[in-house]
């Protein structure tokens, strides 16, 4: 019988990082489920949920990846996963937001608020500052589940909000 677990590693990012690192968990057996990779700054965070035959354990599992060369020097942690390993309806993205502009402390805070007034699921969020852009070039973006009877309410909001503050808002249905 499989078992579930999360999975997480944080280190520097290198070209192949991805391959080596689902390379390595398909040789073990593994079965990604939700995953997430990103680069953030100059480092790489690895995060998924996967489903490992019995006999691998978490500890051999973490002691695996760490022989990748890639991955040395890399934070490394494998714990079971005791929570249902499929979202339900509130993880999937039902819209798309980006929102653009000069950063400011408790910019994504603010909209993230409209998004918990309006009982919205913030599946997945993503905020960087644009190379090469303008001083204060900001980009993030929101991929959410809208209630159906809230959604234009919702995304009326957050564009509103964002133009208060003097960024440019856009919006789409997935």
């Amino acid at each position: 019988m499989a078992h579930d677990v999360r999975i997480a590693i944080s280190c520097p990012d290198r070209t192949g990082l991805l391959a080596a690192i689902t390379g390595r968990l398909f040789d073990l057996g593994a079965s990604l489920g939700d995953t997430s990779f990103a680069v953030l700054g100059e480092a790489a965070e690895f995060a998924c949920v996967a489903e490992l035959p019995d006999a691998v354990s978490p500890d051999e599992t973490a002691a695996d990846l760490a022989k990748l060369p890639d991955l040395d020097g890399s934070d490394i942690t494998v714990t079971p996963f005791t929570l249902a390993s499929v979202h339900g309806e509130r993880g999937h993205i039902t819209h798309r937001i980006e929102v653009r502009g000069t950063d400011r402390p408790g910019l994504v805070a603010r909209l993230a608020e409209v998004f918990a007034e309006f009982g919205a699921n913030i599946v997945r969020m993503d905020s960087e500052h644009i190379p090469g852009g303008g001083e204060g070039d900001y980009l993030i973006r929101f991929e959410v589940w809208l209630p159906p009877d809230r959604a234009a309410s919702c995304l009326a909001a957050a564009a509103n909000t964002a133009g208060s503050l003097g960024l440019a808002c856009k919006s789409e249905a997935v």
